[in-house]
Formats: structure tokens, sequence, C-alpha cells
């Protein structure tokens, strides 16, 4: 039997069990896991619902259970059930895990009477049997004649039950007399409360299993085994079916837990309007878009909860593996090509900017299967869809969503919750499909211009620009695609910048370092928009620093600068969890918010002062307010430089006086007053002494002779790839010794193949990491400094090597898996290629 005999309804509500964060499943034994048999010490449960339930058992935050009124032995014996499996017996009074109740004299005592009593009632008897358990007795009459056993069951009802200390539990041709009080609903919510479930389901054929049924509520899920009269919300005619909604759970619980098959992450292809981010999966699928901006909710969350978080789908309808998928050259536009199936995608970058506009236009010579299922605000609220004339309206959001397909007939679906448009479309080759989602509007009319236009302005858009950028000698294609990736997740409104596109790709798969960078943070921003003024594009840098001043404003002084801020430069609010999402692959949790917002990191001053160098060399002046933004920013190192802090990889831990982050305080001082040299500023005095006094400090206590090396922080021996900075910033010559042997220590110790990690210090947090892209980067620019140009162009060639089939990075590597981690796509990645590219150029 498939899953498909099962009714629908069923269907749904295990799909909708299947998603909940922790799960327990409980079952009866006997006619639910084994059929009902004349010989009770013969019942075998079916070896499809014993592997299922082993599987359950296997998985993450899963728990499974047998609750059953055998005496605890004999079940374990009988159902040979693996030990992951909880056994519970005697209607709830024998538990396996450790508290298996003691029956004090008087109890034991009457146990005594009771077996006593109910050996004299069932004496001589055919059929009729007992079974003795350590605290109750069952008297069995499924073996007796019809009048036989109602004599023996009424003795029983009139003598033993009604006395003093004596639970009676009655069940299909058994009685149970027990000395402790016995409950399977009770024996389930001591499951519950053990596991911390946030959900059960409980399958049972019995009258004593009623009283589990009884205690299910809210997102709980019963099921009745036969015909009978139930609190069950569902029935199922028999143990064969059983075992057929166990296995049904246990494929929907595997795939929400762990993806279904989620695409590699550097196979990830990134649109964006300057405005939105969208990410697209190797075959056309939208597998994440967030509204009404890219820090904004998901609409699609695919990629962190599979299809049920919601995605937009476009195929051949007789599938077959796409033969690839590229940008257009100098766009953000993509195409993903079949065989007589082509789809195209681009995100609108000249819309109202409340809203988010893709267009999809599917041409070809083939049917293409297309699903729409959008699941607003990460799948967190009910969605209908309503056909229309011109194409589907999106209800139940707070925010209006629309998706124009004229001449589409689209079939909607619903799994009692959320609706999913369905539609089979048919191509010609003068006759494209064009599909528009419009995020954040209600028109569904048609657009003033055609799509080809709009699709030449939006190339065009980026192509322009694109056009206009300096590029270096080496690998000039890949360093056009990173500065259209940065430009894409730059916020042309605002100024913000976002270090990445998404949250919580993971940093080691199944692991929890999952964090969200949908943010703008001071340093990330300052480094990515810098790096673009190298190509000679200051549009970026002039929003961010607009932005920045916009931060300051509202703060008492330029010394309480948070690391980070939303697109809109406001704080951000609290670090949370959704935990009806199952992460990436399995990498749970699913984090909104960063907890980075609240801690002290004393190096963002310096790399904005570093981009005021560079756009004042570029633009050939410096702007007054450009220097008074490098004035509040020494202000704020004049105060605080002296702090411990959590660092550039805001480690949740105590701070620390760190190497890096002194250095960067130096750096803050020492290119504000070059800055102010050349610009003919007035310099206050105490910025030449303080200089000083930073690299005095740096020197004296940031060297370690024992490890002949610039350690992480001045407190231990540890070594972290920032600390190259020492000899990148200038603090020391690069001939010097001391940066020499620092080279060499973190290379010894960090480097792994064709990557670097940041450090391999205890963090605090369980798991491994990857190596970063960035952190390859400082070495590679560390080894030209140092004279070791063979090493930096091998592991340059490493670095490109690790782009996707898209061009695009993410934020770690890892070596040993050959597969890319972290959020995607990572503007530390692309502008440290960028910069690795123009350095090589230069040295070239």
């Amino acid at each position: 039997m498939t899953a498909e005999a099962l009714p629908a309804d069923l269907r749904r509500a295990i799909m909708n069990i299947a998603r909940t964060p922790r799960l327990l499943i409980a079952c009866d034994y006997d006619g639910t896991l084994a059929p009902i048999v004349d010989k009770p010490e013969q019942a075998r449960p079916h070896n499809e619902s014993v592997g299922a339930l082993r599987s359950l058992a296997s998985l993450h935050e899963t728990t499974t259970a047998v609750i059953s009124g055998r005496a605890l032995r004999d079940l374990a014996t009988l159902s040979r059930l693996p030990v992951e499996v909880h056994l519970v017996g005697s209607h709830g009074s024998e538990f396996d895990i450790g508290f298996v109740h003691e029956l004090d004299p008087a109890a034991r005592e009457l146990h005594s009477k009771l077996e006593r009593e109910l050996t004299h009632i069932a004496d001589e008897i055919p059929g009729v049997t007992l079974e003795i358990k350590p605290a109750s007795v069952a008297v069995h009459v499924r073996g007796a004649s019809e009048a036989d056993a109602q004599r023996v069951l009424d003795a029983v009802h009139d003598g033993p039950c009604t006395w003093e200390g004596v639970t009676a539990t009655d069940g299909k041709a058994v009685v149970e007399l027990s000395v402790v009080p016995t409950d399977k609903g009770n024996a389930l919510d001591i499951l519950r409360h053990q596991v911390g479930a946030t959900a059960a389901v409980f399958l049972g054929d019995d009258v004593t299993d009623e009283k589990a049924f009884a205690r299910l509520s809210g997102p709980d899920l019963g099921i009745k085994v036969g015909e009978n009269e139930s609190l069950a919300h569902y029935q199922v005619a028999d143990t064969v079916d059983v075992a057929t909604v166990l296995a049904f759970l246990v494929e929907e619980r595997r795939n929400w837990l762990y993806g279904e098959q989620a695409s590699p992450i550097e196979r990830l292809t990134m649109l964006a309007n300057e405005r939105s981010v969208a990410l697209l999966t190797p075959d056309a699928k939208v597998t994440w878009l967030c509204h009404p901006g890219p820090d904004a909710p998901a609409v699609f969350a695919d990629l962190l909860g599979g299809q049920s978080a919601g995605h937009f789908s476009i195929k051949p309808e007789r599938n077959g593996l796409p033969l690839g998928q590229r940008y257009l050259p100098n766009t953000m536009t993509v195409e993903t090509r079949w065989s007589r199936l082509l789809v195209t995608d681009y995100l609108e970058p000249e819309c109202a900017t409340h809203r988010t506009d893709l267009v999809r236009v599917i041409s070809g010579e083939v049917p293409a299967d297309v699903v729409f299922c959008p699941r607003p605000e990460f799948g967190g609220v009910p969605v209908r869809i309503v056909p229309e004339a011109d194409g589907l309206r999106v209800l139940g959001t707070s925010e209006p969503f629309v998706l124009r397909s004229p001449g589409v007939d689209w079939e909607i679906t619903s799994d009692g919750i959320n609706d999913t448009a369905h539609a089979v479309v048919h191509p010609m080759p003068d006759e494209p499909v064009i599909l528009e989602l419009r995020c954040g509007t209600t028109d569904l009319g048609p657009h003033e211009l055609t799509e080809f236009e709009r699709r030449q302005r939006a190339g065009a858009y980026w192509s322009n620009w694109a056009s206009t950028l300096k590029l270096p000698a080496r690998e000039p294609e890949l360093v056009t695609r990173s500065a259209l990736t940065l430009r894409g997740l730059t916020d042309t409104e605002t100024g913000g910048v976002l270090a990445a596109a998404t949250t919580s790709l993971p940093e080691e798969i199944g692991g929890v370092r999952n964090w969200d960078y949908r943010f703008c943070w001071i340093r990330d921003a300052a480094m990515t928009v810098r790096e673009l003024v190298a190509l000679g594009s200051v549009e970026e840098a002039e929003g961010y620093l607009r932005w920045l001043h916009g931060v300051l404003a509202t703060l008492p002084g330029p010394e309480r600068l948070h690391p980070l801020y939303t697109l809109a430069g406001v704080q951000s609010g609290a670090e949370a969890v959704i935990d009806s999402l199952p992460g990436y692959a399995g990498s749970r949790p699913v984090r909104v918010g960063n907890l980075a917002n609240h801690q002290v990191q004393l190096d963002v001053f310096g790399p904005v002062v570093e981009l005021v160098v560079d756009l004042a060399e570029l633009r050939g002046e410096l702007h007054d307010t450009d220097w008074q933004l490098v004035r509040a920013m020494a202000e704020a190192v004049s105060r605080r430089w002296s702090e411990p802090d959590h660092g550039v990889w805001e480690e949740r831990s105590v701070p620390r006086h760190r190497v890096y982050s002194r250095v960067m305080c130096w750096t803050t001082i020492d290119r504000a007053i070059k800055l102010g040299v050349r610009h003919d500023r007035e310099i206050p005095q105490n910025w030449y002494t303080l200089r000083d006094e930073i690299a005095a400090d740096v020197l004296t206590n940031g060297w370690n002779p024992e490890v002949r090396a610039f350690t992480t922080a001045y407190d231990g021996t540890d070594l972290d790839a920032a600390s190259l900075f020492v000899g990148l910033s200038g603090l020391i010559d690069p001939t010097d010794e001391r940066f020499q042997s620092t080279v060499t220590a973190i290379e010894s110790e960090l480097r792994s193949g064709s990557t670097v990690y940041r450090y391999r210090r205890d963090d605090g947090l369980p798991g491994e990491e990857g190596g970063f892209h960035l952190c390859a980067a400082w070495m590679i620019e560390a080894y030209l400094l140092t004279g070791r140009r063979t090493e930096a162009e091998e592991l340059f060639e490493q670095l490109t090597g690790a782009a996707g089939p898209t061009g695009l990075l993410s934020e770690q590597y890892d070596p040993v898996a050959e597969r890319s981690l972290g959020n995607h796509p990572q503007a530390y990645s692309h502008l440290g290629l960028i910069r690795c590219a123009s350095l090589l150029s230069k040295e070239g």
C-alpha cells in the first residue's frame, strides 16, 4: 500500500505535523503495530512498521514510543523493537527510561491478593488466561466462549474491581487490574514533557487508547485503527495502514528536517535590482525572495525549509536536468536552458520603491510545468490564491502580491492551510509565456512597455554601469561579476550594503553556526564600497557615507556606533529563531536578527577612514562632510581604543584585547593624519601621540615570542588570520622579521589547501566551520608583501576556482568536501577577489 491510498485529509495532516520542531510519535502495540492473534504471545509487529519506527527514532528532534497494556518485559521480548524506541508497559505504569515504579509493601500484598482471587475466578474455565505483570494482573477472555467470557468479566467487575486501591482498565476481551494508577494518556503526557515535544502523534485501536486520544490537543494528531467510535481525528482500517502512515511520516519528516536534495550553495545564482535580491537554483526554481526588502521576511524560503516553505518553479513538463545556467554578460539577468526550453529571469530595477517585480519569461517549443507556491512571512500566515482574468491574486497577507499571467490556465490546490497554483504552459517559438510576480501592489494590468523593452532596459541598467569600471588585467570577467554582485547587495535608496543576500546558510552542514547576514555592517559595507571605488565607481561609496552620517546623527557620540544596522539605518530587532523551518540541509536553527548588534567591535572605524582616503584620492578633493566623518571616527578611537572587544569575528564570548582591533584603531588615526596632511586640513596634535601610543601597545603586547607571531589577543597564544593586518596595514614594515614569521605561523596553522581558516581556537560554539575566502585573500596579499608571489598566484587560482558556475562566492569553503558554506553570495568574498586581482595585476 502506498501513501496515495491514504485519505487526502490524513496525508495533509501528516505533512503538517511532520514540520513541527520536536515531534513525538507514540502508538499501541496489539492491534496497531501487530495484528490481533488468538495467541497473544505470537503477536509480531509488521516489519515495515518496525523499520519506520527505527527510522523515525534516528531523526533529529524526533522521539518514538510504544505504550502498551502488555508487561514491559514481555513487550520488549515480543516486539524486538530497537533500543531507540521507548517502551511503556502496563498501560503506562512501567517505563523503560529509568523510573519503573517500585511497589510499597501494601501494594505488593494487594497484588498477591489480586492474583489469588483472579486465579480462583478463572480456574478451570477454558480459554481464560491470566497475565501477571509487576504492578497488575490482566484477565484475557479472547479464547473463551461468549457465555464463559461474560461470566468471568462480571465476576471480576463485581469483585476485585471494587477493591480499594485497585484500578481497572477494560480492553478488547481483556480487563486489567492494577495496584498503581494506570493511564495511557498520562504516560503520553510524561513522554511529551520529557522530550519537550511541540506536537504528538498517537495511533491506537483499543478502548484503553481513548485516554491517550483525549490528551491530544492543538497541533497533535490522533489516528484510530478500526471502525469503532473514537476521539481520534482520523481512522485507518488496519495494521497495514499503520505501516503506511508511519512510512509516509518518515518520508515527510526526513524531507522537512534535511531538505529535499538541497542545491549546493555555490550553484545558487542571485537576481538583484539594488532594492531586492532573489536566489535561483540551477533548475530555475526561485528558492529565496524576501519582501518588502532583502532583510524582510521571506515570501519564498524553499532554501531553508524545502518546497513547503515557498517556491516558484519552472521546468519542462517532461522533466530533465537543465543544460546550463548563466548571466547575460555584464547584467543581473539569468538564463536557464534545457533542450528546446529557456527560462529568463530578472528583477526590474526601475519600479516603485515599495515594489519587488520579478519577471520570468518562458520561451521554447515544449510545454513547461509551473508551480507558484508563495508562503509569506516564512510560511507563517495562511495563503489563499484567487485566479482572475489576467493572473493570480494572493490573499491573507499584510503585503499585496499578484502574479500577472494572461492566458495561463491555473489549477489551485490546498493542503488545508495554504493554496498552491499549478499550470502547464505552452510557449511557441515567437510567443513566450510571461509571468510577472508583483510584490507590493494589487495591479494586475499590463505594463506600459513590452517585456522585450523592459528586459533590454534591465540589462542596460547593469551593463552601462559595468562598462565604466576600470578592470584589472587578472580575471576581468570574474572581477566584473564580483563588482555586479557587490552593487546588487547595495540599496541605492538608503545607501546601506548587505553583508550577504541570505540568512542561516550553514558554516557546517547540519550544524548550528547559522547567522543572519541581511544587515549593513559598518566595517563590511565600508570595505565593499571601497573596492568599487578602486574600480572607479563612487556612487555606492557616496550613498554609504550618507547612510553612515544618518546613523551617526542618532547617536550621542561616534564611539557608540553599533557594529551593524538595518538597510534603513536603524538598530535591528532581537535575534530570534524560526522553529518552523528546518534549515538548509537540516542545519538548524534558522535565525533572523543578529546578536552581534550588541557587541563592542572597535575595528569598525578604520575601514571607514580608509574608504574616505580612497574616495578623496579618486575625486582629487576631500569633501568637508567626509573630513567631519573622519574626525568622528578618530574621536571614537581616542575614547575607546584601549578597551577589550569582541572583534571582527564577533565571538560570543568574553571581550579580549585583540591585535586586529588595535591595529585598525591605529589605522584610523594613521590614515586620518595622512589624509589631513594631503588635503591641508587642521590636525589635532594629540593624533600624532595617539598613533604612536597605539602602535607601541600592539608591538609590546601583541607579539608573542613563544609562538613567534602576533597572536589573536594579548592574553593567549592562539593565532588569527586577521593578525596579518599588522603588516597589511603598514603598522610594521612587511620586511620586518616579525611579520614574516607571523605569515609563516598563520600559514602553518590556519591554511588548509585552497583556503584559510579564521582561527582554530574554541569559540564556545559546537561544531566546526569552513575556511574563509576573505582570509585566503588576506593571505594572498601577505604573500605578495613578503615576496612570495608564486604562493600568491597559486592561492588566487584556488580562490577563483571555488566560485560557482555563475561566478558567485559564498562566505566559506570546505576543502575536504570541496563545497561552499555560509551565506551566499558574500560581500567579503567578492571584495577579496577584486582586491587580489588588482594587486596581482599591479605586481605582474
